[in-house]
């Protein structure tokens, strides 16, 4: 398991004083990041071999926000790669060993000169230690489209959305998606499927749908194929 130890900053945090559901994905991105750095199979090192881990999906459930300035404890661990893809879970808790929040992952490995998964390589499989699966209630990593869902107006991918792999962040969906969500709805569960990245200047189609006590979006290009769908509840 690697941990790192952080407290909540102001540029973390929403209106509430509390920190944002895109935070709590930041941290946890960044926990698996700094354990690859840490173990020397990161971003450069993946970059020289035209190989990256990208994010399948997401299910991050959220037991409590934390509030400005509170202490708090994040880590992350691998439980199983089979060929191309690595699993992962995460947990944040407080000062007092509370959970906060956690989550599961799904990554895949991708040939970046073909975008084309391909088998992690055994060097780099070896260097993680697998632990344990986490317990918690493991949903599908499958994210239902929105069947009647309310179109909204699309709008085009900027520089700041993307990352190191030059294409629209994962965090950066769900702060896409959380744009149609009313702010007094209380996310509780957050699900996202990644379908196929976005680029520069690539125009998004969001559609919108409640069901019960969730919504779904699917932020798609002009054809309606999804980029990514997420779901909260």
């Amino acid at each position: 398991m690697y941990s790192f130890n952080s407290k909540v900053r102001y540029s973390e945090v929403g209106e509430d004083k509390k920190l944002s559901l895109n935070g709590i994905i930041n941290y946890f991105q960044d926990c698996s990041t700094f354990q690859s750095e840490e173990l020397k199979v990161g971003v450069d090192v993946l970059e020289e071999l035209h190989r990256v881990w990208v994010l399948s999906s997401w299910q991050i459930v959220v037991e409590r926000y934390p509030d400005l300035c509170e202490e708090i404890t994040i880590a992350t661990w691998p439980y199983y790669f089979q060929s191309f893809c690595g699993y992962r879970n995460f947990v944040m808790k407080d000062r007092k060993g509370q959970m906060l929040a956690y989550a599961n992952a799904l990554w895949s490995f991708l040939d970046t000169d073909t975008g084309r998964p391909v088998r992690v390589p055994e060097d780099i499989e070896k260097v993680y230690i697998l632990e344990e699966k986490l317990d918690m209630n493991y949903a599908s990593r499958k994210v239902p489209m929105p069947r009647d869902g309310e179109r909204k107006e699309p709008f085009a991918v900027q520089k700041h959305h993307l990352d190191t792999n030059h294409h629209v962040n994962n965090g950066q969906y769900i702060q896409m998606a959380r744009e149609y969500i009313p702010e007094d709805f209380p996310i509780r569960q957050m699900r996202a499927e990644y379908k196929k990245p976005a680029l520069l200047g690539d125009m998004i189609y969001p559609v919108v749908q409640r069901e019960d006590n969730r919504y779904m979006t699917a932020l798609c290009d002009e054809l309606g194929h999804p980029y990514a769908v997420v779901e909260v509840s």
